[in-house]
């Protein structure tokens, strides 16, 4: 593990997921927070407005939308108004002519009886004060994992978007060190976002988070040389790889909402066999599919490990359950503090 303190967050759709790691004691005594997302707790702002008859206005970074986006549907739906900055909007659509078509306001200047809504994914300042008054303070180095659908150029799907960058990572020798990121590409809007309000933070996909957290459960790790296939069922998104080693061979992408057992279960066979498609993925909703051509099943690949909080879909199969030290919600957090031990230079 990581030979200096660190402060990890993984922000998933439901829930973020938070470490304070420090080498010097165990990490079942590390400070560990489960905590709604930034999106849910959002929504639930917008949520309390909406009963009250009340107009919001966005204000601050580009966050996830998930449960916000839906809050703020509804609040529309119901005949309130919403007002939000040109950043904060942005977290609904990047195209904000999208956004105003859905009826949103862009603006600086809301109505002053409108409700204030502070957007954004990490708020550092108030995790520490959280704190404080039990005597704890924040690592000053920092790891935190979104999803980012990264910004499609104008006219194309953000799932198809999404999945070219994954496709990218596989077919460009899938090496587990390329997913951990000191600057994001620039289309990587929601991590750009994160870097603003975490200044010099070590970054990640949570999908790549989860991958590395698994592998920090042995029987997982003891089986990575000949070939496995590792799930992460999110509350939003179901990531499934092909991995041998430290390179990810295969990989493919859903929506965990559009998923039953028996339909994860088909296509994580397909998928060790080889056979699973991108069409296949994508037409069913998801984001796709890409097995790297120089993939072969052979003998390995048998060996399935799942993490998440979704995890209940697949309790009716044979695979493995992964809790690295013991503990499945924080797999991504201990993906974020393998990553960053795995880097061969200073930070």
């Amino acid at each position: 593990m990581l030979n200096r303190p660190l402060l990890a967050i993984d922000i998933g759709g439901g829930t973020q997921d938070i470490l304070l790691y420090r080498p010097d004691q165990p990490l079942e005594n590390c400070v560990q927070l489960i905590l709604p997302s930034p999106t849910v707790i959002c929504g639930r702002q917008v949520e309390a407005a909406t009963a009250a008859r009340q107009d919001v206005f966005l204000r601050g970074h580009l966050m996830g939308g998930g449960a916000l986006v839906g809050a703020l549907r509804r609040h529309l739906a119901a005949g309130c108004r919403v007002y939000a900055t040109p950043e904060a909007a942005r977290t609904v659509y990047d195209d904000l002519e999208r956004v105003r078509q859905l009826g949103i306001v862009i603006t600086d200047q809301p109505p002053e009886d409108a409700v204030t809504i502070k957007t954004g994914d990490v708020d550092l300042a108030t995790l520490a004060g959280s704190l404080a008054p039990y005597g704890v303070k924040l690592p000053a180095e920092v790891a935190i994992a979104v999803l980012d659908h990264g910004e499609a150029p104008q006219g194309m799907s953000d799932r198809v978007f999404r999945f070219q960058h994954w496709q990218r990572f596989v077919a460009g020798g899938g090496r587990l060190e390329d997913l951990l990121y000191r600057e994001p590409p620039s289309y990587l809007t929601r991590m750009k976002a994160v870097r603003e309000q975490a200044p010099g933070a070590w970054l990640m996909d949570t999908g790549a988070a989860a991958l590395w957290g698994a592998l920090e459960d042995a029987r997982v790790a003891a089986r990575s040389e000949e070939g496995l296939v590792i799930i992460n069922c999110g509350n939003q998104h179901t990531i499934g790889v092909l991995l041998k080693g430290q390179r990810v061979l295969g990989l493919f992408e859903h929506h965990t909402s559009c998923l039953s057992g028996h339909k994860l279960a088909a296509f994580i066979e397909k998928l060790r066999a080889g056979k699973l498609t991108n069409e296949e993925i994508f037409n069913d909703g998801g984001h796709g599919c890409y097995i790297d051509p120089s993939y072969q099943p052979g003998d390995g690949f048998r060996f399935v490990a799942v993490t998440g909080p979704q995890r209940r879909l697949t309790i009716h199969q044979d695979y493995y359950w992964a809790a690295p030290y013991g503990d499945m919600m924080l797999s991504g957090c201990f993906g974020l503090i393998a990553a960053v031990a795995g880097v061969k230079i200073n930070p």
